[in-house]
């Protein structure tokens, strides 16, 4: 008799035992949990407060404020036959987006030609502001293979690069080419933004861009924020004569960092 209730005792306390050593301590739980969720919190906040740091995808863009001359001549140019010739775009040209701040960093800027002579006009006429296709607003140089070199005094960002060869009528220019680079002789970061030479006549390599008919609005190139401090443009004669022509050449851009 003594036994069994003895064993029944026994029983009870080690079932007493075992429920408390697997009983969680509430105690203990809370206060890891509680400190972790408050730190948590903190840090939060602390990265809140923190100025974040410029992303470049983020720059604000606006329509680059572009003054177009009037136009010399009406309606679809004809007879120019001219192959790899891109299709007018029968309305105006869509805003040309850029950071705030960009603006035209060529005007009033040194030019020299390759023509030292130009046959008409003088080399400065082509960062002065005139864009009109009247005569005496434009530089007429000699012919074959011309360029002319913008130094613009300092590295840029450049965004676009607008110009103008001759407007006055309906024309084709050829072996169009585009360059920017860090020095003025165009063997430092040399760097090719537009070419639309088919053949490689110009001796600077065969360019996949399309030939465009003259007008107005002139040709304006993507330059994707290029940093450079000259810029180069070179002709090689149009569809009515072997001469090579500008009016105007804007560079829009923003001081490097």
């Amino acid at each position: 008799m003594l036994r069994d209730v003895f064993s029944s005792i026994m029983r009870i306390c080690v079932i007493v035992l075992l429920a408390f050593v697997l009983l969680p301590v509430p105690s203990c739980k809370k206060s890891s949990g509680g400190g972790s969720s408050e730190q948590a919190k903190q840090t939060a906040k602390k990265t809140e407060e923190q100025p974040s740091v410029e992303n470049p995808s983020a720059v604000q863009l606006v329509p680059l404020d572009i003054k177009l001359p009037k136009p010399m001549f009406v309606g679809t140019p004809q007879n120019i036959q001219v192959p790899n010739l891109e299709k007018p775009l029968g309305r105006p040209r869509p805003p040309f987006l850029a950071p705030v701040g960009t603006e035209n960093v060529a005007f009033g800027k040194p030019v020299v030609s390759s023509d030292e002579e130009p046959i008409i006009g003088e080399i400065e006429m082509i960062t002065d502001g005139d864009k009109e296709g009247a005569d005496g607003s434009y530089v007429e140089l000699g012919p074959f293979l011309q360029h002319i070199t913008i130094d613009l005094g300092a590295k840029y960002n450049i965004y676009a690069i607008l110009f103008w060869h001759f407007h006055k009528q309906a024309g084709v220019y050829f072996d169009v080419v585009v360059q920017a680079a860090d020095d003025p002789d165009f063997i430092t970061n040399v760097r090719t933004l537009f070419n639309n030479d088919q053949d490689n006549s110009s001796g600077l390599g065969i360019g996949s861009d399309m030939h465009y008919v003259e007008t107005s609005e002139g040709k304006l190139i993507d330059a994707k924020g290029v940093q450079a401090r000259y810029v180069r443009l070179y002709s090689n004669g149009n569809s009515s004569n072997d001469l090579n022509h500008y009016i105007e050449v804007e560079v829009f851009g923003k001081p490097a960092k």
